[in-house]
């Protein structure tokens, strides 16, 4: 908890099938806290900046967490993460790369940008919800996050 207010958790996955099943364990998990989905890094950006669809949005929206798929369309996360890196007012989000990738070059190459946490997607649905639950345990529970002072 962030203040007594939920961290927010922003997935970002094209995979229509994994991001179901992604919420699927959140539930499983009975993670009470607010989660939006992105499909790709392109619009995981415009939600970041409040951008297009997004422009809606307001400072309130920014994740806690971000959990992040490598292997998308249009902007792939490695080059996300290099953006979110570069972007003085998201630089702080912790972002978790959750992906089916398991070479040493992409484990590599996420901790050089800034990654902070590396972990392949689980197989099974049962061992998704364990990553979840770990996942909970120590960014939500255990892990002190800076507070954004937006006023």
């Amino acid at each position: 908890m962030d203040g007594g207010k939920p961290i927010r958790i922003l997935i970002a996955d094209d995979d229509a099938d994994d991001r179901m099943l992604i919420g699927d364990a959140l539930e499983e998990a009975r993670l009470k806290n607010p989660v939006d989905f992105v499909e790709d890094g392109v619009e995981l950006m415009e939600y970041l900046k409040h951008e297009g669809k997004y422009s809606h949005l307001t400072e309130e929206f920014l994740p806690g967490i971000i959990l992040l798929d490598l292997n998308m369309p249009r902007k792939d996360g490695r080059t996300v993460l290099k953006e979110i890196r570069a972007d003085e007012n998201l630089r702080r989000i912790p972002i978790v790369v959750l992906t089916t990738s398991k070479s040493e070059e992409d484990i590599l190459r996420t901790y050089n940008l800034g990654v902070n946490s590396f972990i392949t997607k689980p197989v099974t649905f049962d061992g998704l919800v364990e990553v979840i639950q770990v996942l909970s345990k120590y960014w939500i529970e255990i892990v002190a996050l800076p507070q954004e002072d937006f006023g």
